[in-house]
């Protein structure tokens, strides 16, 4: 094995979320560094700084005004995977994450129910379409985010009229999505499974109160109820709630592992709701997980003392070359 400074090194934008991992990778004495895809440049030549890194870029980077780090994340992790290193939730993961017309595409091809969609960079061409979803419906971003620039409108007029208010919604990539509103009980909320190695870490249910930041990071949505870090316009009126979900059923386990495996997300979130309608209905691929320390403490562990163990299992596995060197990403 060549010599390297860090056993480890993360993968990030937003250094207030990262401030749990990194403390329970300092309490396992990892040796570990940071790539921060704010300000960041690489060479094609240089050496990597560790021979694992791990992704934890966001899709709505944006939002904080560092668009630039998603494009970074990605060239940066796919000329890694050409040099030959392992990379967690590498970028074929985070692909999946930043586009929703893939995971639609991808539940679709694995017969998970989602909601119908049509992804568009035109509304006049989403007019001639919009019947197909129908309307009540969700106007999203197609790389989304952190619930950011999502509406829900009754009509086609409604929809131009949004864009109309505010042309930033077609940001950052002026391509969106029309999605189909799926009813569902509120007072229930929707369901969030955390998986970590393609097993079930935790499952919780989130209600919401109408807002669409369901972030379980503290940072985002605080246990106190005051505001975060990464609010986006709309505020609910109350706080978002997050309550633990022992008896999450099997069948959205199931469903949930298989996505993780399609994806080849090594830690993420799923989220789904229970329509009125008694379906099960996937929504949501997260890459990205932000993880909720009150829920986990619930199941009785440290979800994130549960990460920097699992890193630490595959530091070793790479250092021993138990690991096979990774095909380069597309």
């Amino acid at each position: 094995m060549p010599r390297y400074p860090h056993d480890l090194m993360v993968i990030h934008e937003h250094p207030e979320w990262q401030k749990p991992l990194f403390a329970a990778l300092q309490a396992k004495r990892i040796n570990f560094g940071v790539v921060d895809l704010k300000a960041a440049a690489f060479s094609s030549d240089e050496d990597p700084k560790a021979p694992l890194y791990f992704n934890q870029a966001s899709p709505s980077a944006y939002v904080r005004g560092n668009t630039r780090a998603v494009p970074y994340a990605l060239s940066f992790m796919r000329s890694l995977a050409w040099r030959g290193v392992k990379v967690l939730n590498g970028a074929n993961a985070f692909a999946v994450e930043l586009s929703k017309t893939e995971q639609a595409a991808m539940l679709r091809t694995l017969g998970i129910t989602h909601p119908r969609s049509v992804t568009f960079n035109s509304l006049a061409a989403l007019r001639a379409r919009a019947s197909e979803v129908g309307f009540p419906a969700l106007i999203k971003p197609e790389q989304g985010g952190s619930g950011a620039r999502i509406y829900q409108a009754g009509s086609m007029d409604e929809v131009e009229a949004l864009f109309a208010q505010n042309p930033t919604l077609w940001e950052p990539d002026h391509l969106m999505m029309l999605q189909e509103y799926v009813p569902y009980d509120g007072s229930r909320g929707i369901n969030r499974m955390e998986f970590m190695g393609g097993k079930l870490l935790y499952a919780m249910r989130v209600v919401s109160h109408g807002a669409f930041n369901l972030c379980p990071s503290p940072a985002c949505n605080p246990e106190d109820g005051s505001g975060g870090v990464c609010e986006v316009v709309l505020k609910p009126q109350k706080p978002v709630e997050f309550h633990p979900y022992p008896e999450v059923p099997a069948s959205a386990v199931e469903a949930g592992a298989r996505i993780m495996a399609a994806a080849g997300i090594d830690v993420g979130g799923i989220e789904y709701l229970d329509a009125s309608d008694g379906r099960q209905v996937f929504y949501d691929i997260n890459a990205n997980s932000n993880l909720r320390p009150s829920v986990a403490a619930a199941f009785g562990f440290d979800p994130f003392e549960r990460v920097a163990d699992w890193l630490a299992g595959h530091i070793d596995a790479v250092k021993s070359g138990a690991v096979s060197r990774p095909v380069a990403q597309a």
